[in-house]
């Protein structure tokens, strides 16, 4: 890309000095929901983060906004189909034990946590019989991963200071045919538990009539 912008809520610096070679990108602290950049991209990807913001909606909202007619938004977010498991026990939980614990006990428990998920990940959900098992699918990708990868990803669902599950049909809400191409539109439920949305930004926008889908 000839420029990048990327924005984070509080740990610019922390992207800055990592990515200190990349002179095409700009670093901007901002809340993605209310954030003006006094421009519009070619491209905006948002992957993993607009499920943990304070009004997913208002976010994404902001995130169209800042797309130019004909270009590509790209999102990913937890999905509350197929998510039982994280949303009635583990984010219960988190909120209740584990939201104000030291980010190093956290980061302990998190490896404790990935080093318990192996046994059943290498066993029983290698079995094609008990691909029904909630998970199946997402521990197939568990599998291909490092251990430091894997338990940065338990950690992530540990830490997170809240987390939505979004429904299709909020996707769907975000991602219509009046404001996007409708051959461009992509909903993928992924690996059972999170969803993928692609869309082209109309170059004209469409008036929505009622009774439109």
């Amino acid at each position: 890309a000839a420029s990048v912008t990327a924005v984070d809520l509080n740990t610019v610096e922390i992207a800055r000095k990592r990515n200190a070679t990349a002179r095409n990108v700009t670093f901007v602290e901002g809340d993605l929901a209310t954030i003006d950049l006094g421009r519009r991209f070619d491209v905006v990807f948002c992957v993993g983060v607009i499920h943990h913001t304070d009004d997913p909606d208002r976010t994404f909202e902001n995130l169209y906004r800042h797309l130019q007619p004909g270009g590509k938004l790209i999102v990913w977010t937890y999905a509350a189909e197929g998510n039982a498991l994280m949303r009635f026990i583990v984010e219960p939980t988190r909120k209740v034990l584990l939201r104000h614990l030291p980010k190093p006990l956290l980061a302990w428990l998190a490896r404790l946590i990935t080093a318990l998920l192996y046994l059943p990940v290498h066993t029983v959900y290698r079995i094609e019989a008990f691909r029904k098992l909630p998970y199946f699918d997402y521990f197939r990708r568990f599998r291909t991963l490092s251990f430091d990868r894997n338990v940065l990803n338990v950690f992530d669902k540990l830490n997170a200071p809240q987390t939505q599950f979004i429904t299709r049909d909020r996707c769907r809400s975000w991602m219509g045919a009046d404001r996007f191409d409708p051959d461009s539109i992509s909903i993928r439920h992924h690996a059972g538990v999170s969803y993928s949305l692609v869309g082209t930004k109309r170059r004209s926008p469409r008036v929505r009539l009622d009774g439109d889908a």
